[in-house]
């Protein structure tokens, strides 16, 4: 059957069936307004030989006297697609409006390229320029820009074939997360950015108010009279959705978050960010056991989707990590290429430790005898920190590890006691390269425990009534535990900066953008 082109650039002969297909129907038509191409579609060469409009930003471009090439992005693919028209169709210096950066949109017919390093071009007989890019002030010339230049320009390094890459995966991880706990009858629910109540204890919250800063209204005490505020109380953004989302739990049984969340820790490190992202699921009637069994499978999920789905940026930034790993000193290189770490994690089985035998192996390693560790390890009790997971992972196990019954006391009131009443039903799940991913526990299903932990720890009763209620009115055991998205975002692009892996990262001193 013959089909006619119409110009919406749909074959007529599936006219009537888009009067009443679902949109979910229709991706292999490529249905695109004004028949724009994607350039990730235009390169697999399924069209050759078509007339098709091509948008996107300028890469590259060169021009002699009879022909000019340029190379163009769209962002769909780290692939650019090469232009090529002859200038002598155009007015006169034309083509002298456009440099690297500047945006078009060109119509041609893809035809099979005849030039090494591509399968197809397109040849332009029209180019329309949507917007100019001067080059003596565009920043993104085609050279080699160090990371912390990029930070600067946040608004524009998203062009860059790096942040292209991190912004795709980004996505890809993102739909992945939903797909994983859609696909397991998991609900989704959203929390409160607004909270007022410190979900890890910790105090590091920003405050939200609309009293003003210089002269607020006190009261008898003279202290800020928070009564007289919006909320009419004392509020700050959330550290974490997880109380909300026990809540959830407690009758809707399996839930999850996913949502923004902030500390106002004074942290400038490459492992810290004042906003950031948590995924927190939260399932009734689970044990510690069951909550670690599901963080394996839903890490091991994400990584394999991201093998499956992101293979061509992955690659890039492979190649870009060694060639970064090839400039340290020998003895701090990894072991283990981007691609190898990735399958690392899906072809071990993840160990599960107590935090007691781990402070056993640590005591008695070489580089705490040695002296070798930053924080050594002398007693139980000790708060493990990033080498001494990544030591337990990569030296020790050589596989992924879960820690778990930790002491309480450096654990949020929240985890269920243990019977010996030293260590609560905690977790970490530990990767190579990173150190903890996943926090999590059993949470304290029983009301005079969690009232009683509370008490000791001198949190404020009377900001959690609502919480102590649940565990009044029909409580369960249950579990939970937290993923810092923009965490897992460091371990599948094998950045080594957190601020790189957040299109805006907000840390102390920087809120631009």
């Amino acid at each position: 059957m013959t089909s006619v082109r119409l110009k919406a650039g749909i074959p007529c002969k599936y006219q009537s069936f888009l009067k009443f297909a679902p949109l979910s129907n229709l991706n292999f038509l490529n249905v695109s307004l004004k028949n724009r191409i994607k350039i990730k579609e235009a390169l697999k060469g399924d069209l050759i030989d078509e007339d098709i409009i091509i948008k996107g930003w300028v890469r590259t471009k060169r021009e002699s006297k009879n022909v000019v090439f340029i190379a163009l992005n769209d962002g769909s693919t780290m692939q650019n697609i090469q232009i090529v028209t002859d200038p002598s169709q155009f007015e006169r210096n034309f083509f002298n409006r456009i440099h690297t950066g500047a945006c078009l949109s060109i119509n041609g017919k893809l035809v099979a390229s005849q030039g090494k390093g591509q399968k197809v071009e397109v040849h332009a007989s029209g180019v329309e320029i949507y917007g100019e890019a001067n080059p003596d002030e565009y920043p993104l010339q085609p050279k080699k820009h160090s990371l912390e230049f990029l930070r600067e320009i946040a608004h524009l390094r998203p062009r860059t074939n790096t942040f292209g890459a991190i912004y795709r995966i980004r996505h890809h991880m993102v739909f992945a997360i939903h797909k994983y706990f859609n696909d397991k009858g998991f609900l989704n629910v959203h929390t409160p950015i607004i909270t007022g109540s410190d979900a890890e204890g910790a105090g590091e919250m920003f405050r939200v108010t609309t009293l003003p800063p210089l002269n607020p209204p006190l009261n008898d005490e003279g202290k800020v009279n928070y009564e007289e505020d919006f909320f009419e109380k004392e509020t700050n953004l959330t550290v974490s959705g997880q109380l909300e989302g026990e809540l959830a739990a407690l009758a809707l049984s399996e839930i999850y978050t996913f949502g923004p969340t902030f500390r106002a820790e004074n942290s400038n490190t490459t492992r810290h960010l004042a906003e950031f992202w948590m995924i927190e699921p939260e399932m009734a009637f689970y044990d510690l056991e069951d909550n670690m069994d599901l963080a394996e499978e839903f890490l091991k999920f994400l990584v394999k989707y991201a093998l499956d789905n992101c293979r061509e940026d992955l690659d890039f930034l492979a190649k870009r990590q060694e060639e970064e790993e090839k400039q340290k000193p020998q003895n701090e290189r990894s072991e283990m290429t981007l691609i190898e770490r990735l399958e690392f994690i899906l072809d071990n089985s993840f160990e599960r430790v107590t935090y007691t035998d781990a402070i056993d192996i640590l005591k008695n390693s070489k580089p705490n005898k040695k002296k070798k560790f930053q924080y050594l390890i002398d007693n139980w009790g000790a708060d493990l920190q990033s080498e001494h997971e990544r030591f337990l992972v990569e030296k020790h196990f050589k596989k992924p590890v879960i820690l778990y019954n930790y002491p309480k006391d450096i654990k949020a009131f929240y985890m269920r006691q243990n019977e010996d009443d030293n260590t609560v039903r905690a977790m970490d799940v530990l990767f190579p390269g990173i150190g903890e991913i996943i926090g999590g526990s059993q949470r304290e299903e029983r009301y005079d425990l969690l009232k009683k932990r509370i008490d000791e720890l001198g949190i404020e009763e009377e900001s959690l009534w609502w919480y102590l209620e649940t565990r009044k009115f029909g409580s369960a055991p249950h579990s939970g535990f937290g993923l810092g998205f923009e965490r897992l975002m460091l371990f599948v692009t094998g950045m080594g900066n957190i601020r790189d892996v957040i299109p805006f990262p907000r840390t102390p001193g920087n809120a631009e953008f």
